[in-house]
C-alpha cells in the first residue's frame, strides 16, 4: 500500500499468489495504484490511502474506514497476504481485513499479532525486498511458479512513446523522488545531462508532473524532458527504450529494472541498498553507503550538505554509465 517502487518489488510475490489463486485483488495506495495495474497476475486494483503508511497521511475518519471495510467485504476474499516494507506494520490492515470477514490472513510481523494473523512470518533484516515478499508468499502456500525468475516485471505490450522521445537508444535521467533525501542532486543531474550530450549521447529527462520545471532545468536545452507527459505505463516504455537510467533511489529506478534497463543508482543510505537497490538488471550503486545518515530512514537529509550524494561527481556518473554500456556490448 506504499509507492511505485514498493509495489513493483512486491510484484514477484503477487505473481506467486496469482499462480495458485483463482483471482487476485490488490489493495494499493494512491501512490502505487498505477504500478499495481501493471503487475502481471492482478485482476483488480482497489485503491485506498492508508493513514499509517502514506508520507502525507490523511486524518483517520470512521466513515472512510467503514467504506473500505465494506469494499473489502464485497471482494469476498478467502485469504489475504499483507505485503509490507521492512519498517511497516501489517496489523492495522489485518484488523480491517478481519472486520471485513477475511478468514485467513498472513503477514511479516515482528509485533505480537494476537488473533489478527493466521500466519506470522519472520524475515531477517536488510534482505532484498522482493525476496522478503516472496518468502511470505511461499510461507502462505504460494511458492514461486515454475520458470518464474522471481524478479520485478510489468505487463506488456506497453504504449509506444517514440513520439515523445524519438528513436530508442538514449540515456534516461530521472529527477525527483518521493523523499527529498533519495533524489539525485539537481546540480549533479544538470551537469550529467550536459556532459552526456557534449560527448554525443541523446538524453531524455523524466520526472513527475510536479517536477516538470526542475526536469526542464536539468535538460537545459540539450536533453529532452518528458516530465509530466507520461502515465506510469508510458514511463515504463520510455525507460524500456533507454540504454541506461541514471536516477536516485526512487520508483522509476525499479520500473527501469522491471523492463530490463540497467540503472546507475544514486543511492542515499537512509535505507539499505541491500534491500532497496534495483533488482534483476545490471546496477551501479553510487553514494557513500557509510554516511552518518545510514539507516535513519530520513525523508529529508539530516546531514548538512547531503554529503552521501553531493560527494558523487559527474565523472563518477559517466564512468558508471560507461561500465554498464560496455557490459551491454560484450
Amino acid at each position: 500500500m506504499d509507492s511505485m517502487g514498493d509495489v513493483l518489488l512486491a510484484g514477484p510475490a503477487v505473481r506467486a499468489v496469482a499462480h495458485g489463486a483463482e483471482r487476485v485483488v490488490l489493495l494499493a495506495g494512491p501512490r502505487g495504484a498505477d504500478a499495481a495495474a501493471l503487475l502481471p497476475g492482478v485482476d483488480r486494483v482497489v485503491t485506498w490511502c492508508a493513514p499509517w503508511i502514506d508520507p502525507a497521511p490523511p486524518p483517520v475518519e470512521r466513515g472512510d474506514v467503514d467504506r473500505l471495510v465494506r469494499v473489502l467485504a464485497g471482494v469476498g476474499a478467502d485469504r489475504a497476504v499483507v505485503l509490507t516494507s521492512f519498517h511497516q506494520s501489517p496489523l492495522p490492515l489485518a484488523l480491517l481485513l478481519r472486520m471485513a470477514g477475511v478468514p485467513w490472513i498472513g503477514a511479516v510481523s515482528d509485533d505480537y499479532p494476537g488473533s489478527l494473523l493466521d500466519l506470522r512470518h519472520r524475515v531477517a533484516t536488510a534482505v532484498p525486498e522482493h525476496e522478503r515478499a516472496l518468502s511470505l508468499a511461499a510461507a502462505a502456500g504460494y511458492p514461486r511458479p515454475p520458470g518464474d525468475r522471481g524478479l520485478p516485471a510489468v505487463r506488456r505490450p506497453l504504449p509506444d512513446t517514440r513520439h515523445l522521445t524519438g528513436p530508442d537508444g538514449y540515456v534516461a535521467v530521472h529527477v525527483g523522488a518521493d523523499a527529498p533525501a533519495r533524489e539525485i542532486p539537481e546540480l549533479l543531474a544538470t551537469d550529467t545531462v550536459a556532459a552526456l550530450t557534449a560527448r554525443g549521447d541523446r538524453v531524455v529527462v523524466t520526472g513527475a508532473a510536479h517536477e516538470e520545471a526542475r526536469a526542464k532545468a536539468v535538460a537545459a536545452g540539450t536533453g529532452t524532458s518528458v516530465a509530466g507527459r507520461t502515465s506510469t505505463a508510458e514511463l515504463a516504455d520510455v525507460l524500456d527504450r533507454a540504454r541506461v537510467l541514471v536516477s536516485g533511489n526512487t520508483g522509476p529506478a525499479h520500473l527501469a529494472a522491471a523492463v530490463g534497463t540497467p540503472v546507475v543508482s544514486l543511492f542515499s543510505p537512509v535505507v539499505p541498498a541491500s534491500a532497496w537497490a534495483p533488482q534483476g538488471v545490471r546496477v551501479r550503486v553510487l553514494g557513500d553507503q557509510e554516511a552518518p545518515c545510514a539507516g535513519s530512514r530520513a525523508r529529508v537529509c539530516p546531514v548538512p550538505g547531503h554529503p552521501c550524494l553531493t560527494s558523487v561527481t559527474t565523472d563518477d556518473v559517466l564512468a558508471a554509465v560507461d561500465a554498464l554500456l560496455d557490459e551491454e556490448e560484450r
